[in-house]
């Protein structure tokens, strides 16, 4: 599978924006995704998940209640919904796969996936 990663941009502190991770390739419904970031200086840190069955999430907690993943398997991606973005959101935020040993699995540490796509850059202002 391949990684598309699109959506990021400039915005405000408090606003949204909803970032896409489009697939080609093999049939993505069974790969479990999630989106990592990396902010300047930092270490890279998964903040949100979604098995491959979509029933099960992770949540970094720094964005518990402010992001949302979903995904739609019909057209092979998945997003990343942000709302009440606060200047420490600022990062290249990338989305990453890897085929799960079931359905409801998600991967919660970087080191686990193995399909990377390009960052987006997510720049959040005062």
């Amino acid at each position: 599978v391949q990684l598309q990663a699109s959506g990021g941009g400039l915005v405000q502190a408090g606003g949204s924006l909803r970032l896409s991770c489009a697939a080609s390739g093999r049939a993505f419904d069974t790969y479990a995704v999630g989106w990592v970031r990396q902010a300047p200086g930092k270490e890279r840190e998964v903040v949100a998940a979604i098995s491959r069955s979509g029933d099960n999430f992770y949540y970094a907690d720094s964005v518990t209640g402010r992001f949302t993943i979903h995904r739609d398997n019909a057209k092979n991606t998945v997003y990343l919904q942000m709302y009440s973005l606060r200047q420490d959101d600022t990062a290249v935020y990338y989305c990453a796969s890897r085929t799960p040993g079931y359905d409801r699995y998600v991967y919660i540490t970087p080191r686990d996936y193995r399909t990377w796509g390009q960052g987006t850059q997510v720049t959040v202002s005062s």
